[in-house]
């Protein structure tokens, strides 16, 4: 194509919204003139469908829920009174929480003032938070943030590591909407033991995030923690930083929430709009449906130029995923739906994977983001008349011109700059996209059976390595090989797995397991010392 003809189509379709400070350009997307137009049905299907959602329709009718996470920034719009209030009152009691903690009305134990946050989730519980903090935080705000996210033992021990005398000084968020979430419960605990450690008392410096009545809340009452935020079954994680899950950690980090819930409330508004070359959200639906045939045909590669936003990748990976990633469609046909989404930031991705993007397997196509304000301030000019920002800017130019060059398709998403206005919109427009893509293909996009699945996968490896260990402990001093053990514990289908677990028990030395290596490693034997 000639750059003419690029310049032409680029006015043509190029989406301008100068009140979000949003442009998105679909020009590098070879679709065809008439394909709106063909998809013209399926778009007003989905603005219908999204309609339905936010009046309160069951719109996760596999868990009979309604989907209300757009409510949660325009109270207004909730179905009923009740759940109107819930979200107001939850608004209000974070920000007085937020300036009590700030103010040294709220102490620590030993009547210091809060100066660190500990956030304790996983998945949605901390990619969220995670974001923001990355993307609007400063070193002056009053309060340093940290996460256990995993229930990795050497993980946990390096943030405590980092927090190290301060953990005196530092709140605890734990935020699970079951309570059961095994991953949090054990950062939790292993929390819980630090500050004991210290000779602190948890529960005076804790505070739960969670659905009411579940375990968490059980435990947060019994042991007095110092408070607690709801969680609503209507809000999913992957959506829920606009709730408190999100807005609590950027409150007490001390982050504008107002302005991150206005941004998302503005960009809301701009994506009800049923003309669809006039929705943001609708465009970037339109455009995964043509790269991906509606059926996840292609890769989505992200790529955000800005080190802010090194996060968002990550973050609407989880948002797009475990969205769309779905085995049967909304009538229960199978269909295996999704969209496998990866990247990174420019220009360093130019240094890694951008040489198989342009000459490699043509399997994806790319989001770029960019940013038009580069810092407060003026930069130094490195070259010439051209300054670090510059050069970021024709990297991102370049690569996509390069990509384009060898017909690799592109989308970019621009906005004026990064603060917590512009987080709320970068938030909105892909929840909205992630909710009209999944009405055009047919799927439930809010609900996660496959996240159970997992858990439950992984509570039976639980239960197989107590009946192991157990067994091992009980024949002290023999030498047994995995297939004896899963034998004697009647799972003798699962031989590799207790192998795996023993292999893993025997490298632990308060297990005091020797592994008397055979010829095969699986050959192996272990012995439980005592």
């Amino acid at each position: 194509m000639k750059s003419t003809d690029y310049w032409k189509r680029y006015k043509k379709y190029l989406y301008v919204n100068e009140t979000l400070g949003l442009m998105i350009d679909i020009s590098r997307m070879n679709f065809g003139d008439d394909f709106m137009e063909k998809m013209e049905p399926l778009s007003q299907r989905a603005f219908a469908d999204m309609k339905a959602l936010e009046a309160g329709a069951l719109a996760n009718p596999d868990e009979k829920r309604m989907v209300g996470h757009y409510w949660l920034r325009n109270s207004a719009l909730a179905p009923d009174k009740a759940i109107k209030a819930e979200v107001e009152d939850t608004l209000s009691a974070i920000k007085e929480f937020s300036a009590a903690i700030h103010k040294g009305k709220i102490v620590s134990e030993k009547n210091n003032p809060f100066k660190n946050v500990l956030v304790i989730g996983i998945g949605g519980s901390a990619l969220g938070p995670q974001f923001a903090s990355a993307a609007i935080g400063t070193p002056d705000d009053p309060m340093a943030i940290f996460f256990f996210d995993n229930t990795d033992p050497d993980g946990m021990d390096f943030v405590l590591g980092q927090i190290g005398k301060g953990l005196s000084e530092t709140l605890s968020v734990v935020i699970s909407k079951s309570g059961s979430t095994l991953e949090t419960r054990n950062g939790m605990l292993e929390a819980k033991r630090a500050y004991e450690a210290a000779g602190l008392n948890f529960a005076k410096h804790a505070v739960a995030v969670t659905g009411k009545d579940s375990t968490l809340d059980k435990i947060a009452v019994s042991e007095g923690w110092l408070k607690r935020f709801p969680m609503w079954d209507w809000v999913g994680g992957r959506t829920s930083e606009t709730s408190a899950v999100g807005l609590l950690p950027a409150a007490l980090q001390g982050l504008d929430i107002d302005s991150i819930l206005a941004g998302a409330k503005a960009c809301d508004e701009a994506t009800r709009s049923t003309n669809t070359m006039d929705n943001p959200s609708a465009i970037l639906a339109l455009m995964w449906y043509y790269a991906t045939e509606g059926r996840g045909a292609k890769d989505m590669v992200i790529l955000p130029y800005k080190d802010r936003l090194s996060l968002f990748t990550k973050y609407l990976q989880q948002l797009i995923m475990e969205s769309l990633g779905k085995e049967h469609d909304l009538n229960g046909k199978v269909v295996n739906q999704g969209i496998t989404v990866y990247g990174n930031k420019g220009s360093t991705d130019q240094h890694a994977y951008i040489q198989q993007l342009r000459d490699g397997v043509n399997n994806f196509f790319v989001t770029f983001v960019e940013v038009l304000k580069d810092r407060e301030g003026d930069s130094m000019f490195v070259e010439g008349d051209f300054t670090t920002g510059d050069y970021l800017s024709a990297f991102a130019l370049g690569t996509r011109s390069a990509l384009s060059g060898s017909g690799r398709e592109s989308m970019t998403i621009a906005i004026d700059k990064i603060d917590a206005f512009s987080l709320g919109i970068l938030i909105a427009v892909y929840e909205r996209t992630v909710g009209f893509y999944a009405s055009m293909i047919n799927i439930n996009a809010y609900h996660q059976p496959g996240v159970e699945a997992g858990k439950k996968a992984a509570g039976a490896v639980v239960k197989l390595q107590h009946a192991a260990l157990k067994y091992l402990t009980d024949n002290k001093g023999k030498a047994l090989s995995a297939d004896e053990v899963a034998d004697a514990v009647g799972q003798e289908a699962d031989a590799e797995l207790v192998f795996k677990i023993l292999l893993r028990a025997c490298h632990s030395g308060q297990r005091k397991i020797k592994m008397i290596r055979g010829k095969h490693i699986t050959d192996s034997r272990f012995q439980y010392l005592g």
